[in-house]
């Protein structure tokens, strides 16, 4: 193709991302999925593994993994739900807590220097045309079914 897609940037960027991320992670024993499962758990009270899911945007059997791993490595430490004895509660432990701090420091190491090299218009363009993205495929305007029908008739 002579012209990349809006799609090609944000899929060639967010491997980079995640490439980055799995390296830096691999030096501490943990994967990006891992350091991002420690920033969506609640440093005090927890999350409940049917929240965590959708909050992360992973599927059941992937989210099922990152977590037998993270409870492997002591990271988090599974709890019945006191709300709904049917239900757990996934609560971090020291060390998980002293991982996450690193993976937010990891995080916001990674803002730091994008944010030196990009001016603050030029940012505040980027999340308005990546919210607008989000907006016109979370509302279906990319490909809705009338569409769809329409052209299979």
């Amino acid at each position: 193709m002579k012209e990349k897609t809006i799609d090609y940037i944000l899929r060639a960027t967010w491997q980079a991302v995640a490439r980055m991320y799995n390296e830096e992670a691999g030096k501490y024993g943990a994967t990006m999925s891992i350091g991002f499962a420690l920033l969506s758990i609640d440093k005090e009270n927890g999350i409940s593994s049917t929240a965590l899911g959708p909050q992360m945007g992973m599927e059941p059997t992937s989210l099922t993994r990152t977590l037998k791993s993270m409870e492997d490595k002591g990271l988090i430490v599974r709890k019945k739900n006191p709300v709904d004895g049917r239900g757990v509660i996934i609560k971090l432990t020291k060390l998980g807590l002293e991982k996450r701090e690193l993976s937010k420091n990891t995080v916001l190491k990674f803002n730091e220097v994008v944010k030196q090299h990009v001016s603050q218009e030029k940012m505040d363009h980027f999340i308005e045309v990546a919210e607008l993205i989000n907006n016109l495929i979370s509302e279906k305007q990319v490909f809705n079914n009338e569409e769809t029908t329409a052209n299979t008739k």
